[in-house]
């Protein structure tokens, strides 16, 4: 079941223009967020205390596979859309396609951009359509020590062993 938080892009642009025309400042993130863990939800947390709203766009799961591999996402598009959209700090999840968020950026328009200190702004496809559309760019401390990689690892590792260290 995906809750009234995961909409169309045309409807969260909608909502978006709703929420700066009252004054509340909109952050913007992406991501694949397969195998939902404490460094996504710090890092999601992190980018809402960027400002009053947080919309994530959230990879399908055709971009996922193409992005990281046949093998995932471990977990449903519909699945990590309800995951994410449960979380407090999340207002809105919108699903996309496109290699990078570049068209999402045009279309939502938000005022803040945050992605993880994992990335580089001078690397980052989405820095110049940030500057285009007048947004500002927020890379935000990386949280060492979670990834979706080493925790499937970690599951593949543990044959029976409940200990909570890798």
């Amino acid at each position: 079941m995906i809750t009234m938080k995961v909409s169309l892009a045309e409807q969260i642009a909608e909502q978006v223009r709703t929420w700066q025309q009252s004054g509340e400042k909109v952050v913007f993130t992406n991501g694949c967020f397969d195998l939902l863990h404490v460094g996504h939800v710090r890092y999601l947390t992190a980018a809402r205390a960027l400002g009053d709203r947080l919309v994530v766009g959230l990879n399908t799961d055709a971009s996922v596979r193409k992005l990281k591999g046949s093998e995932r996402p471990i977990l449903p598009e519909q699945e990590r859309a309800e995951l994410i959209a449960a979380l407090r700090c999340v207002d809105a999840v919108v699903l996309f396609e496109e290699d990078t968020a570049c068209q999402l950026l045009r279309q939502l328009q938000p005022d803040i951009y945050a992605k993880g200190g994992d990335y580089q702004r001078q690397i980052l496809p989405e820095a110049i359509t940030v500057q285009e559309i007048g947004s500002r760019l927020a890379i935000l401390p990386f949280v060492a020590g979670y990834s979706t990689t080493r925790l499937i690892e970690r599951i593949g590792n543990n044959k029976g062993n409940c200990s909570s260290t890798a």
